[in-house]
Order: C-alpha cells, then structure tokens, then sequence
C-alpha cells in the first residue's frame, strides 16, 4: 500500500509439526494469553519479532473489520492490516499506557490509517462506481470512524449507559447485527435499536455541539 514502507508482516503459519503436537500447541497458547497486550509491545520495541506475531494473532481480525468498515474492499483492507502491523512496529515507542490500553491503541491507529487511504482512494476516484445501500448507515459507520479516531475514546464511552457502550461495541466494533446483540444481551430489538441510537445521539453531542454556527449538534 505504501511504497515507503517496503517490509511486510512475516508469515505466521505454525510450522506443521507443531501443530500437530496438541499439548505443546495449548502450552504456546496459554502462554500468549498470560502475557499483556502492553508488555508485547514493550517486547515489539526491544526487536522481538515473536511479540509482534502474537499481536498478529490477536488483533488481525479486529483490524480487518475496522479496514474493511473505512475501506469497503477487501483487497485494499488486506493490504492494510500488513501496514497496520509495520507501524506498529516502527511506532511502538509511541504507545503511552497512561492514555489508554494497547488495543485501543492500535485501533486509533488502524483508524487513522485507514482514513488516510480512504481520502487518498476517494482523490483517484476509486469509489465513483460503489453504491453504497444505506445512506443512514454510511452515516454511521463515518461518525463511528472519526470517534474512534479521536484520543478520548474511552472517556467518551464512559458516559455511555451500560446498554448502549455493549450495543455500539457489538454493532460497529465486533460487526454483529441488531438481531444478534438483541439475543445477546437478551432484549428486543426494538430496546437495542434504541440502546444505539440514544449512544450516537449522545456522542455526537459531546463532540459536536456548539461547534456549528448555529450551535446544534450533527
């Protein structure tokens, strides 16, 4: 994606002897879950590749989730998540614990990686030909991206009620559906429907507000 960055994510493939040998497999498994997303980070800035395949590991898919939401293609949200992981190890020094935890750390930086692509696709007119379906949900999913961008993520979400942080987290974090939080969290979609609407409602205030000339939110 960036010829400025020529290395690319190495291959993370267990080697098959070791796949196939279950008991070590689980012990290497527990390992990684023990250690913490920051001390991998912490090991990442000392040159441990091992570190940053783990991080690979646990936070790919979230990574290409958020790439393919900004994106809309595939293709460009593959090449992304490799980028994602070079910064990461070319920035890991940035990473401040005291302003929130490494993963949503590397979310902010996917984020804003993918919205810089987005903007540079949008200048070659890659996307004069997508149709997107839902102009609501385009809507959405773009006040999503620049609240997740943003350095006060979580304090944001803090003053969120407990029904509406669980429902923008499954909906536009963890990709599911209103049908599927409703069943998860054991209400009607109705009631979920209403859990996101009233939370963006509500961030869109504390973000906006009084930041237009006639002083109403977005």
């Amino acid at each position: 994606m960036d010829a400025s960055i020529p290395i690319r994510i190495p291959n993370l493939t267990r080697p098959a002897k070791e796949a196939d040998n279950s008991s070590s497999s689980f012990h290497l498994h527990s390992i990684e879950i023990a250690v913490s997303d920051e001390s991998l980070i912490s090991q990442v800035c000392l040159g441990s590749k091992e570190a940053l395949a783990n991080l690979f590991r646990r936070h790919a898919r979230l990574v290409r989730h958020i790439a393919i939401g900004v994106l809309k293609d595939a293709s460009e949200a593959e090449d992304l998540v490799q980028d994602v992981f070079v910064l990461i190890h070319r920035f890991c020094r940035t990473f401040d614990s005291s302003k929130g935890s490494a993963r949503f750390w590397m979310m902010q930086l996917t984020y804003r990686r993918a919205i810089s692509r987005r903007r540079y696709l949008d200048s070659r007119h890659f996307y004069t030909r997508l149709d997107f379906a839902e102009e609501g949900s385009e809507r959405s999913d773009d006040l999503v991206n620049r609240l997740l961008a943003g350095i006060d993520l979580q304090k944001l979400f803090g003053t969120l009620s407990e029904d509406q942080q669980k429902t923008l987290r499954l909906h536009f974090i963890e990709g599911y559906t209103l049908d599927e939080i409703a069943k998860m969290l054991g209400q009607t979609k109705g009631n979920v429907r209403h859990h996101s609407f009233r939370g963006l409602e509500r961030l869109r205030k504390l973000i906006f507000a009084g930041k237009l000339r006639d002083g109403r939110a977005v």
